[in-house]
């Protein structure tokens, strides 16, 4: 029996994987697809943006810099990682297709935000965030095994059992990152509710003789929007409340059809290489969790891929949740913790699909709609408009309640540095909690000393330490409690033991 058994190698069950096979879980991984690749993981219709949180989480893991090198990009941020003052962001991104301008960000302004390696987003590719991931899984005695099609799911009072034909997987956990159609979340009777979608998405690699007609980059049209961020792919939205999506063959000719509709243009399309369909179907599990069956991603709430909202909310429920499980498997979880995980996420879903909503709702081809995109454009234009909208698609706005008033408990925390060039993202490495300890004394010493299989504690001055005097992160990457310039001993123990259980003995 393994301690888990995740359904879905994807990135998110992948990422999970991961950070259960860092705490020492014994993990197996089901992936119905019997091969890896997939042309619509590629370069062109495989093409996704990480947000900052996401990247910040893969720092936190030692992955972000072989990520960043295997997805071509070496504008590495680590440039500006010494400076004492964020400088401005490189791209964070659109809003229903209106781009925001990244020189009007006041960064000075978005909280607790410090320079380092995983300030910014990036772009990449599903098929390099899973080879990244798999390599990973696969140094910490990971197993995956593909072609394996989970078709029933039973439940036992210390276990679960995933059965693939004539094989049956007994685990004491059982994860569903198997995707919008997961059959975990069917199989273990989740409610999933929502609205239903809107418009038929289309992603293509195709040629068209006459491109020059099609205007580059993101397009809003009177008829619904396309775009071409390069040559060769091209994805446009019709507003057909999503009839069309996986009910009929895509052919060229009704591609060019919808193409032509949406742009305006006359417009013809010589070859289609690979095509999909999509929509913006927004819906949720009500919970995460029943029984010893969880999800995680797509399994746990689908909307629209504008964005490329899933794949960082995902990431964010991995992160979340991993820790949390392998201290429930180890018997080290105080109480209740494994039911924070839906506590903390479901809300961060729900503000996604509404954002998802958000976004559908003014790229309505309807006058009204169109007419509320005019002030969105002069919002987001403004100094004000864009620090907002930065915060949200780069994930810095996040917080979790974590019932305490202080403004950075719940939130990620900033990338700390030590006066001897420790940063706090490399002391997380290896998975378990940190107490950073700022105050002259190193009055939290002793304390962390009770939790030293779960916490790294380190100490001493900090290039900036934003007016703390010693923090306590969890394993992933939230503040759990912040002290002042003269930290309280039992406020931290009291942390400690909320987030990490009693002390060793």
């Amino acid at each position: 029996m393994h301690d888990v058994v995740i359904v879905g190698a994807g990135p998110v069950g992948l990422f999970l994987a991961c950070e259960l096979g860092l705490a020492g879980c014994s993990v197996l991984v089901l992936e119905r697809e019997p091969d890896s690749r997939s042309p619509f993981k590629g370069r062109l219709l495989g093409m996704r943006g990480l947000s900052a949180a996401s990247a910040e989480a893969f720092h936190r893991r030692g992955m972000l810099h072989q990520l960043r090198t295997a997805s071509g990009v070496h504008d590495d941020p680590g440039a500006d990682a010494e400076a004492h003052e964020p400088t401005a962001l490189r791209g964070v991104g659109h809003f229903a297709g209106i781009r925001l301008d990244p020189d009007r960000v006041d960064v000075a302004a978005l909280p607790y935000h410090l320079p380092g390696q995983a300030r910014d987003g990036m772009p990449t590719y599903l098929e390099v965030v899973e080879r990244v991931l798999a390599e990973q899984a696969s140094r910490l005695g990971v197993e995956i095994r593909r072609g394996v099609t989970v078709s029933a799911l039973t439940q036992h009072e210390e276990s679960a059992v995933a059965h693939a034909g004539e094989h049956a997987y007994a685990a004491r956990w059982v994860v569903g990152c198997d995707g919008g159609r997961s059959a975990v979340r069917g199989l273990a009777g989740f409610a999933f509710v929502g609205t239903e979608p809107q418009f038929t998405g289309y992603s293509m690699q195709a040629t068209a003789t006459d491109a020059e007609k099609l205007g580059s980059g993101i397009n809003l049209t009177p008829t619904g929007m396309y775009l071409q961020m390069v040559a060769g792919h091209i994805a446009m939205v019709d507003f057909d409340g999503g009839a069309f999506d996986r009910s009929q063959q895509l052919t060229r000719d009704h591609l060019q059809a919808v193409l032509r509709r949406v742009s305006g243009t006359d417009v013809t399309l010589s070859e289609v290489r690979l095509a999909s369909s999509f929509t913006d179907r927004a819906m949720q599990t009500t919970t995460y969790r029943r029984g010893r069956v969880l999800l995680a991603g797509d399994a746990a709430h689908i909307h629209s891929p504008l964005g490329g909202q899933g794949l960082n909310t995902g990431i964010g429920d991995a992160m979340n949740l991993g820790w949390k499980l392998a201290a429930t498997v180890h018997g080290q979880a105080p109480d209740g913790l494994l039911d924070t995980y839906t506590r903390e996420r479901h809300p961060i879903g729900a503000k996604v699909l509404d954002w998802s909503r958000a976004q559908v709702a003014i790229m309505r081809p309807d006058p009204h709609c169109q007419a509320i995109q005019g002030v969105m454009r002069d919002l987001i234009g403004t100094r004000d408009g864009a620090t907002y909208m930065a915060e949200r698609l780069s994930g810095v706005s996040i917080r979790y309640d974590l019932g305490s008033e202080h403004p950075l408990v719940g939130r990620s925390a900033p990338d700390l540095c030590l006066e001897d060039g420790t940063r706090l993202s490399d002391l997380m490495r290896d998975g378990r909690g940190v107490a950073l300890d700022f105050s002259t004394d190193r009055c939290l010493r002793d304390a962390a000393k009770g939790w030293e299989s779960r916490m790294r504690y380190a100490a001493g001055p900090a290039e900036n330490d934003l007016g703390l005097g010693a923090v306590l992160v969890r394993p992933d990457g939230v503040v759990a409690w912040a002290g002042e310039r003269t930290p309280e001993r039992e406020a931290f123990e009291q942390a400690a033991v909320q987030w990490f259980g009693d002390p060793d003995s």
